[in-house]
């Protein structure tokens, strides 16, 4: 398991901040924005490489403000510091708070910093592509800052999960159609439902870990409000839908035969799902099942954007 971040970090300044963003995590940003990309590149479209670039850049921008600020959110309600059962790096926040690596100032000063960019360079962005992107933009940032910020704390209300699959499997998609084709369509969205369902279930496992802490400071997500045992049945379900979604894709003609190429990442999914269900109850068991989720859905989306680039 990896080590936890300590105050040596300081003597580093940018290493210490790049890592305060849990750059691990933010492929689960990028992939959405290429398979967006590439499913317009599939219908016909021609890509601005400049444009491309400054996507992928808006999403790491927003997806690192998002991380840095949940950690900032969740050292105030307390579950960050109150997780003992943490899987690190996966569970229980960065640690850069709880260690002294930042004070809770710097990382909410950081994490505002983040977000301002995203702002400047969505603007300009807008500018470039159209005012669709405005919208689409300002709901990304609204699920991301909600997600744990007061007042509307959305992870807190049982909202969280829908929010990352709508964000991650939705608005991201689709802000990159839009940057390339300059205007909204539903084909982007029906090509990234199974990603969506997929990263999804990132969050939901990840909160077994963290449920106890979860449950004592307020945070009350699926996996505390329903109980262990019926969301691992969830976490199987979502797979499940994923493959369906695509195999019905692929029959109805919207996606090539080869996109089935994409279903194979998903076998550790099921994999995946058969470890959360036999350790439901034993959470500290779950690092395996939490690596093959992530896989699993960074893989889906990585071939499934090579395929309809390529087809």
């Amino acid at each position: 398991m990896p080590q936890e971040p300590d105050q040596s970090l300081r003597n580093n300044p940018l290493l210490c901040y790049w890592l305060a963003t849990r750059p691990g995590f933010l492929a689960a940003g990028l992939v959405p924005a290429l398979l967006g990309v590439a499913a317009f590149v599939y219908q016909g479209g021609q890509v601005s490489i400049l444009l491309l670039v400054l996507t992928l850049l808006a999403v790491v921008l927003v997806q690192a403000g998002v991380n840095v600020l949940n950690d900032y959110y969740d050292e105030l309600n307390g579950t960050d510091r109150y997780n003992q059962e943490r899987i690190f790096p996966f569970t229980g926040g960065s640690r850069f708070i709880q260690n002294e690596v930042l004070s809770a100032d710097e990382t909410r000063r950081f994490g505002w910093l983040l977000m301002g960019a995203v702002v400047v360079l969505g603007i300009g962005l807008t500018m470039l592509s159209g005012v669709g992107l405005l919208l689409i933009g300002v709901a990304g940032v609204l699920l991301g800052w909600g997600y744990s910020a007061p007042p509307l704390r959305l992870n807190s209300r049982g909202w969280g999960e829908p929010a990352i699959a709508l964000g991650f499997g939705v608005l991201i998609p689709l802000g990159a159609w839009y940057v390339q084709a300059k205007t909204l369509a539903l084909y982007p969205v029906l090509v990234s439902l199974p990603l969506g369902l997929l990263l999804m279930n990132i969050l939901l496992i990840n909160q077994f870990p963290d449920q106890e802490a979860d449950a004592a400071c307020g945070k009350h997500h699926w996996v505390v409000r329903y109980g262990a045992k019926p969301m691992a049945w969830v976490y199987l379900g979502s797979v499940l839908i994923s493959m369906l979604i695509l195999m019905g894709l692929v029959l109805g003609g919207l996606l090539p035969v080869a996109a089935l190429l994409a279903l194979l990442p998903q076998g550790l999914a099921l994999r995946a799902a058969l470890l959360l269900i036999a350790n439901a109850q034993q959470p500290t068991k779950l690092e395996p099942a939490i690596r093959m989720t992530i896989a699993s859905a960074l893989l889906h989306g990585v071939l499934l954007s090579v395929v309809l680039w390529l087809g």
